[in-house]
C-alpha cells in the first residue's frame, strides 16, 4: 500500500443524504427479512439508523420497538410492510 493509499483509507467515506441512507438501513434489514430473521431485522434497522446524523432519533427506532414487543411484527409480511412504510 502506497502512503496516498494508507492516507485515503484514513479518510471518512464521503457524506450521503438521509434519503440515502435510510435507504441503505432499509436495504440491509430487508436483507434479514428476506433470511427469514425479523428479529435481526429490526436490530439492524434500528442500530443502523443511529449512523447517521439525519436520522440517529427516527421515530422507527421506538415504533418498532414497541410494535416488535406488542408482537406487531412477528412475521416476514408484518416486517416487510413495516419497513418499507419507513421514511
Amino acid at each position: 500500500m502506497t502512503d496516498i493509499d494508507a492516507d485515503r483509507a484514513l479518510q471518512p467515506p464521503p457524506p450521503v443524504t438521509r434519503a440515502e441512507h435510510l435507504a441503505w438501513c432499509k436495504e440491509r434489514a430487508m436483507q434479514y427479512v428476506d433470511a427469514g430473521d425479523v428479529t435481526q431485522a429490526l436490530a439492524s434497522l434500528m442500530s443502523d439508523l443511529r449512523k447517521h446524523p439525519g436520522t440517529e432519533n427516527h421515530m422507527a427506532i421506538e415504533l418498532g420497538m414497541m410494535l416488535a414487543m406488542g408482537g406487531h411484527l412477528d412475521t416476514a409480511q408484518q416486517m416487510r410492510e413495516w419497513i418499507e412504510g419507513c421514511n
